[in-house]
This record gives structure tokens, C-alpha cells and sequence, in this order.
């Protein structure tokens, strides 16, 4: 399914000539990586139905997702997405790890999970993946046993994450310049208090769902105030919009 530009004007465009050639990293400050928000909604700012983010889109959104993953230099999410979402390789298209290549970067991606807790269900198919290297940004001193992949621990001083901490460490300790973060909500709502966040990418389909259990695309902890955004670009797929912004 072809992707319409709106802003900036057309001609229609794929998801892979979108997603390549962002150059992320070079937009990196000197204390962290570049960080963008990638997220699906419903009109009425829903990012789940039925308690998960996969029924929300269209198969642009689904495609443009796995494009974005070959511009980073890391994936980050939250543990309850990672678990809901059943996550596993990260970039498993061999077409998509070769776009990696010619971008520069590793053909697979580091997996930061972000799990205060540590309550990290351990038949995670990302975890089961030999191929993966997961970095567990975490305030506690557990471990996850019986992993495949390899699984480092960025812990925090005490039961706290600090997660402007943890993305220093990511870009000293693991060459880490660009950050693509998956979600979910709440740790939306901690970068953006944090003033971590560089980019949203939000994809916005044409559907509503008032349920009381839905969750928004952020949520859990208070933003300090407005975040005003400048749109970068609009693109349309049927009758969803995908919409780029950068934080200022």
C-alpha cells in the first residue's frame, strides 16, 4: 500500500522510501542518543484495543513499523509491551537487515527493555532469541533466567529508573546514538517528563474506540506542561495519517 504525501506534496512514496536515510544518529546531542517516539492511535488518541496496539493499524503502519526499525540504532520498550505484544528478533526480514547494512548499522538492533521491576515473562520470544542482545534498563538486582539472548542490565540506585541515566550509559557503554522507543504509554509519559524525547512518530487511524479500559498513547506519569511540536510531514494510507513531528 503506497504512502501519500501531504506535506510536503506528493508524488505517493513506500514505507521503505520513507523510512531510509533519517540519519538519526547525526542528529544526536553530545550527552545521549536521538530519541523518537513511534506510536499508533485511534482517533480519539486510543493506543490499544483489546489491550493491544497491532489491531489499531493498517498494513502501511504495519510496514512503515519494520522500516523504522532499520533507522535505529536501538529498539526500546516497555516491559508490558514487549510481553503483550510478544515480541521476538527485532529485524527478522533479511531484505530489512540488508537496509540496515546500507545504512550503516548493526543488521540486528540493540533490545532495551525498560522493566523497573523486573517483571519480565521469560518465554518472551525476544528472549528466546539467540541471535538478540537485550539490554534490561531495570531498578532491580533479579535476573531473568533460562534467556537465549544475550541479556546485559543497566540498574538504576536503588528500585528507581533513571532513564536520562540509562540512555547515557547506552550511547558511553554501547556506542548507542539513535533510539527508536515502541511504548508503552508510561514510558511515553516518563521520557517526555524527562525531556528525553526528540521525535513522535504517530500513526493515526480512522477508527475510534471509547472503551474504559483503552489505553491513551500516554499516560501514568504527569507531563510538566504543554509539548509543543513542529510537524515535519503528512502522509496518508487509505484513510489513516501518519504524521512526523519534532519536540522543540
Amino acid at each position: 500500500m503506497d504512502l501519500q504525501r501531504l506535506e510536503p506534496a506528493p508524488p505517493p512514496l513506500g514505507a521503505d522510501h520513507v523510512a531510509r536515510g533519517l540519519r538519526l544518529a547525526d542528529l544526536a546531542p553530545a550527552e545521549r542518543p536521538y530519541v523518537i517516539l513511534n506510536m499508533v492511535a485511534t482517533a480519539d488518541g486510543r493506543a490499544t484495543v483489546d489491550g493491544r496496539a497491532g489491531p489499531i493499524g493498517n498494513e502501511a503502519d504495519r510496514d512503515l513499523f519494520h522500516h523504522l526499525r532499520t533507522q535505529a540504532d536501538a529498539v526500546m520498550a516497555g516491559a508490558r509491551t514487549v510481553a503483550i505484544e510478544r515480541y521476538g528478533r527485532l529485524v527478522r526480514d533479511p531484505a530489512l537487515r540488508d537496509k540496515r547494512r546500507e545504512e550503516g548499522l548493526a543488521l540486528d538492533p540493540l533490545a532495551v527493555v525498560v522493566s523497573g521491576r523486573l517483571d519480565l515473562p521469560a518465554d518472551v520470544p525476544l528472549l528466546a532469541d539467540e541471535h538478540s542482545k537485550v539490554v534490561v534498563v531495570t531498578g532491580s538486582e533479579g535476573r531473568l533466567e533460562g534467556c537465549r539472548a544475550q541479556v546485559e542490565y543497566l540498574r538504576g540506585e536503588g528500585a528507581t529508573v533513571d532513564l536520562g541515566a540509562a540512555l547515557r550509559r547506552l550511547r558511553d557503554e554501547y556506542g548507542v546514538r539513535s533510539v527508536l522507543c515502541e511504548g508503552g504509554p508510561a514510558l511515553n509519559a516518563a521520557l517526555l517528563r524527562e525531556r528525553l524525547v526528540d521525535e513522535l512518530f504517530l500513526s493515526l487511524a480512522s477508527k475510534l474506540d471509547g472503551g474504559p479500559d483503552a489505553l491513551p498513547t500516554v499516560r501514568g506519569l504527569p507531563v510538566d506542561g504543554v509539548v509543543d511540536m513542529d510537524l515535519v510531514w503528512v502522509l496518508r494510507a487509505g484513510s489513516d495519517l501518519f504524521l512526523r513531528y519534532r519536540l522543540r
